[in-house]
C-alpha cells in the first residue's frame, strides 16, 4: 500500500491545465469537497464549485452537467491514482489479497477528500436524484478496481462482482470516514472482514444456484484468483 497522504485536499486552483481532463477533475474534486466540508453537501451548487475551482463556466459545463458529475470526478481522481500504479497481477496472490491492496490504495487516495465525503454521505440520502445518477459512475469505478486487481468484470458473472465490490466499498466507507488511525488500521480490518464475508457469500450463492462465474468458475473472489 502506498504511503498515507494528507487529509487536506491540495489546492489546485489556477494550476489546473484546462485541456487535461484529469487535472480538471482534481481541481473540481478538491474545490467541491472543501466546500462540502465547510457548509454541507446539500448547500453546495455547481456555480459555487466552478468559482472556487477557478474554472470558467464555459469550460465547466462541458464536463460537469450536474452534482453527480462532480461526485464522479472525486471517484475518478481516486481511480486514476490506483490505476497509475498498475502492475501485472501476481498469480501467487489470491484475488481477495489483490482486491484488498487495490481498495486500500483507493481509500488512501480518498483521504484528502474525507471531510467533504462525510458531508456527502450525510446529505446524499436527501438527494435521491443525484445518488441515482452517481450510481452509474460508481459502478464503473468498481469495475476498474476489479481490473486493477486482475479480475475481468466484462466476463460472465462480472456484473455480480461489480455489485459485490460496490457493497464492500459502501460498507467500509463508513469506517474509513471515521478512522483516526495514522495507518488506517480500522479501515484495513473492516475491508478484510468485508471481503471475506463477500467471498463466503459468493461461494454459498454459487452452491445454491449452480451459477458459474467467468471461465466456468464460481463468482466468489477466491474463485477468480486465476482469471488475471
Amino acid at each position: 500500500m502506498s504511503d498515507m497522504s494528507s487529509d487536506k485536499p491540495e489546492d489546485n486552483s489556477f494550476r489546473s491545465d484546462p485541456t487535461d481532463p484529469d487535472s480538471l477533475d482534481r481541481t473540481v474534486a478538491a474545490a467541491a469537497m472543501r466546500l462540502a466540508a465547510e457548509k454541507g453537501w446539500r448547500r453546495v451548487g455547481l456555480l459555487e464549485i466552478a468559482r472556487a475551482a477557478g474554472i470558467p463556466l464555459s469550460r465547466f459545463h462541458h464536463r460537469y452537467r450536474g452534482r453527480a458529475d462532480v461526485l464522479a470526478a472525486v471517484s475518478r481522481v481516486a481511480d486514476a491514482t490506483v490505476l497509475a500504479g498498475d502492475v501485472a497481477a501476481d498469480p501467487t496472490e489470491s484475488a481477495r489479497d489483490r482486491l484488498f491492496d487495490v481498495m486500500m490504495r483507493r481509500f488512501d487516495a480518498l483521504r484528502p477528500f474525507r471531510d467533504g465525503l462525510r458531508a456527502v454521505l450525510r446529505d446524499l440520502p436527501a438527494d435521491p436524484a443525484t445518488a441515482l445518477a452517481f450510481s452509474c459512475a460508481f459502478g464503473r469505478s468498481m469495475a476498474w478496481m476489479l481490473r486493477a486487481a486482475g479480475i475481468d468484470p466484462d466476463q460472465r458473472g462480472g456484473a455480480a462482482l461489480v455489485a459485490g465490490l460496490g457493497t464492500v466499498q459502501a460498507r467500509v466507507m463508513r469506517v474509513f470516514l471515521n478512522d483516526d488511525t495514522a495507518d488506517l488500521s480500522r479501515t484495513m480490518a473492516a475491508l478484510d472482514s468485508a471481503l471475506r464475508r463477500a467471498e463466503r457469500w459468493g461461494a454459498t450463492f454459487c452452491r445454491w444456484s449452480g451459477r458459474r462465474g467467468p471461465h466456468g468458475r464460481g463468482t466468489g473472489p477466491a474463485s477468480m484468483a486465476s482469471t488475471a
